[in-house]
């Protein structure tokens, strides 16, 4: 072949590599739109594609994660955890990359570090991640999920056990929330009161932590389905808050002089519905409040979260029966056929100025450890999150 046809092939195969690279540009740019971001923002950091043997390779990424150490004994302590570094692989056929932007610290995760995990595994929880890099069509890049991938800032997922966010997410709204009042809290509240507690307009609720993720969205959603609602919280900035988020009554268990008598002032004729998200001796106390055929949805026991040993509780069979009281106990899981159901219904309350949030951020990966432990202190109003 002579110099001129060489130099024609040349600038021929230059010509469409370049066309190439725009074409890429264009379709991730493309990408980004269709859910609801913009081309700019589809551009990430930690990943690019670039050309090879698979069209791409991914621009190495190596991600943060945070190990449990050692099993809990009481109060988790900073030792306990440990943080890591682990490079990522190339992706997959079928393969995306999660980028982390908001990590949920829940109370869940203490008694289910013993109960799933073991020693150096990553801890457990829920994110929300962008998808920075993407081998599936079902996720393009730029759009948002929420993933159980535990405590790590990057994360290769094939694509099974994530799910993207409500497709018409606001933009005025942080995604955070949907960790919180359009998250598992909010999905907890909701199904908690509509199918286990099966909350009716005039009802008198009782919702303990309720300054809590979950016990926040509870007292509003009760409100909005025609209740009275009490709840109970731990500092008086946590129990203005809740009057101002319209709770019927609300007090400190901590500096009342008697739990029952401050249960009895605050609805003297007792209880129909009790959501309870403490257990021990709180839950001793409330049960000899409940009116004749209540109702008692039993969400969580963070007071023995800690307990080294079990804790000894009252005899609670005489109360049960001679009120004919039911009592069930329930795991926010059992719906995940009506997610969907729940957060469209929360995201409506929402836009409606109906069902309020508060967030307690901290910002910063290598806090999760601190958010973790502040949040089992209570030293979060709202729902604890952590922003990378």
């Amino acid at each position: 072949m002579c110099e001129r046809g060489r130099s024609v092939c040349l600038s021929a195969c230059l010509a469409a590599l370049q066309l190439h690279a725009v074409s890429w540009q264009f379709l991730r740019g493309t990408q980004g739109r269709e859910c609801g971001q913009a081309g700019a923002d589809a551009e990430s950091p930690t990943g690019v594609r670039i050309w090879g043997e698979k069209d791409y390779t991914l621009k190495m990424v190596v991600a943060k994660l945070w190990t449990l150490r050692k099993h809990f004994e009481g109060f988790p302590k900073k030792d306990d955890f440990e943080l890591k570094e682990e490079e990522l692989p190339e992706l997959k056929d079928g393969e995306v990359l999660l980028e982390a932007v908001f990590l949920s610290v829940d109370p869940y995760m203490r008694p289910y570090s013993k109960k799933i995990m073991k020693e150096g595994d990553i801890m457990i929880g829920t994110q929300i991640a962008r998808v920075s890099a993407s081998n599936n069509s079902k996720f393009p890049v730029g759009c948002y999920v929420v993933s159980s991938s535990g405590w790590r800032t990057h994360t290769i997922s094939d694509g099974k056990k994530i799910e993207l966010m409500l497709a018409d997410w606001p933009e005025n709204i942080s995604r955070s929330l949907g960790l919180g009042t359009v998250g598992m809290p909010g999905c907890t509240a909701y199904f908690g009161l509509l199918e286990i507690l099966q909350i009716k307009p005039g009802d008198v609720l009782l919702v303990n932590a309720a300054a809590g993720a979950v016990g926040m969205s509870v007292g509003q959603i009760a409100k909005i389905k025609g209740c009275k609602v009490i709840g109970c919280a731990g500092t008086d900035e946590k129990v203005a808050l809740l009057k101002q988020m319209g709770f019927d009554e609300a007090f400190n268990y901590k500096t009342v002089k008697s739990l029952d008598s401050a249960l009895k002032q605050a609805s003297p004729d007792g209880y129909d519905c009790y959501f309870d998200n403490v257990g021990g001796e709180f839950s001793n106390v409330v049960i000899n409040q409940m009116k004749q055929y209540g109702r008692i949805a039993v969400c969580g026991a963070i007071s023995g979260y800690n307990d080294v040993e079990p804790q000894k509780g009252a005899y609670i069979q005489a109360p049960m029966i001679f009120k004919q009281l039911r009592m069930q106990g329930f795991v926010v899981s059992t719906w995940n056929n009506r997610r969907e159901e729940s957060e469209k219904a929360l995201m409506a309350w929402v836009k409606e100025g109906k069902l309020k949030s508060k967030e307690h951020i901290t910002t910063g990966f290598e806090k999760m450890p601190d958010a973790f432990m502040g949040m089992l202190k209570g030293e979060n109003i709202g729902k604890a999150v952590v922003k990378i």
